[in-house]
């Protein structure tokens, strides 16, 4: 360290011209903490982010200029994103955020794509203000019904494949 402090200064002692102050000491600690910093708080953008175009599918599913297969698909995507069930429960490893990380996001990207740009600003406008009101998070009873029911289906689907297989091993 003191090498590279002597290099920068001439041969009388003097600093030499532009090599300006010096550099602080940047650790490989602080390097990680600001990352780790950085990394948190552009979640939380994405996330508040994420919240205010649900809202604005929300909102846009009512508008009368959003298109028909807009409204059918931004009713799916919200009914799912403000059900309070998964499609995929988060206790099953991997799998279980697949829908949350990248399912999610990826089908409120493709509905928001669909929208038309006044029928997304105004909506966008309305979820913005209804996060600024503090506003509890709409809830879906719709959406909870309809992933419940999936659930029967896929359990009774299993049940019917499983029963000729079932009855000739107990029987």
């Amino acid at each position: 360290m003191k090498a590279a402090a002597a290099a920068l200064r001439g041969a009388d002692g003097e600093p030499l011209p532009g090599a300006g102050p010096p550099l602080p000491i940047v650790t490989a600690a602080a390097i990680l903490r600001l990352n780790a910093v950085s990394f948190i708080d552009a979640l939380r953008r994405w996330a508040r982010q994420l919240k205010r175009n649900v809202l604005a599918l929300w909102f846009a599913r009512r508008h009368p200029l959003t298109p028909w297969h807009a409204k059918a698909l931004g009713a799916f995507v919200v009914a799912y994103a403000l059900s309070p069930i998964d499609l995929i429960p988060d206790f099953i490893p991997v799998l279980g955020f697949l829908d949350d990380v990248i399912l999610l996001p990826s089908l409120i990207w493709l509905t928001l794509r669909l929208l038309p740009p006044q029928v997304l600003a105004d909506s966008r406008d309305k979820a913005q203000a209804w996060m600024d009101a503090r506003r509890d998070r709409p809830r879906s009873r719709v959406g909870a019904v309809v992933i419940v029911l999936l659930w029967v289906g896929v359990v009774a689907a299993l049940a019917v494949w499983a029963w000729p297989w079932a009855r000739v091993r107990v029987g």
